[in-house]
């Protein structure tokens, strides 16, 4: 596979890094998780049909947009996302997509721009997620997030030494591909002998916490949704094993409330999989015929 060229787009107060994967006319924009980079739609944008051209922005504070300035939070985000599918779609909607936090992004961007997408395909989030009243959600993410959030404030001495970090992660180590060494090849900076992460720890904070205390407007984003929509969920969550990303008292609730959005268990998947691994092929099966 031809490696995606990298772009520089404009949005508000500067441009973000883009990742564009194929040449095809049909237009496909896509935003990745909360520690993640566009790269992480690589092997999904791989087994689109060849019509399509799949854009994966590095969201602000993440990959090659780790520069761009804040303030970050899903609002900021999902402007973004409008302003870069008005960019890309000269012509008419885009497809929409976005995996774990890009999900909950995605949907914000469909509910506040409509007419700026034709599909939206939610991957393994985008349901409002229950939290404890008073709970302390730095304690939440660091619990949830684990291995993902805990590299940002470490340092490795060499590339293969934050390869093999991620290989001894739960979700990911036991399916290694091609596909899972890019994209975290693709996240590393920093000088020799003290590489790190391009991920910025505070913008990656920032945004949990807003994804953590902001359920009623993603319910009211998914109450109004206009758009032909998918929920694609695993079975497995952020560490291989259960429970879920979103559970599925959750999934039944949303699903079941809301002809706008049906689901799609993919079994064999945990939450990185469903993207990176085997599973993607599906991912780009459902995401090109969804709304057709």
């Amino acid at each position: 596979m031809n490696e995606p060229a990298e772009l520089d787009l404009p949005v508000e107060g500067g441009t973000l890094r883009v990742l564009r994967f194929g040449r095809g006319p049909r237009i496909a924009l896509a935003a990745h998780g909360i520690t993640g980079s566009g790269m992480s739609f690589r092997a999904v944008a791989r087994r689109l049909p060849d019509e399509w051209s799949l854009f994966a922005p590095d969201l602000r504070g993440r990959g090659g947009s780790a520069g761009n300035p804040g303030p970050y939070g899903l609002d900021r985000h999902a402007l973004d996302l409008c302003r870069l599918a008005e960019h890309l779609g000269a012509g008419g909607p885009v497809a929409l997509a976005g995996h774990s936090m890009g999900a909950y992004i995605a949907l914000r961007a469909a509910a506040r721009g409509p007419e700026l997408f034709d599909r939206l395909l939610l991957v393994d989030g985008g349901l409002p997620l229950p939290v404890p009243p008073g709970a302390d959600l730095d304690a939440v993410l660091d619990d949830t997030l684990g291995p993902a959030l805990a590299r940002l404030g470490r340092t490795f001495g060499t590339d293969g030494a934050y390869v093999d970090f991620f290989r001894a992660h739960p979700a990911l180590g036991p399916h290694w591909n091609a596909d899972i060494e890019r994209y975290v090849r693709y996240d590393l900076t920093g000088p020799r002998g003290a590489r790190r992460s391009k991920a910025r720890e505070e913008a990656v904070r920032h945004d949990g916490r807003d994804l953590l205390t902001s359920a009623d407007l993603f319910a009211a984003d998914l109450t109004r949704l206009s758009v032909p929509a998918l929920l694609l969920h695993a079975p497995l969550g952020m560490l291989g094993q259960e429970p879920p990303m979103l559970r599925a008292s959750v999934v039944e609730r949303w699903t079941g409330r809301s002809s706008c959005l049906p689901a799609e268990l993919i079994e064999g998947s945990n939450h990185y999989t469903i993207l990176l691994g085997a599973p993607a092929k599906t991912v780009a099966e459902r995401f090109a015929a969804l709304g057709g």
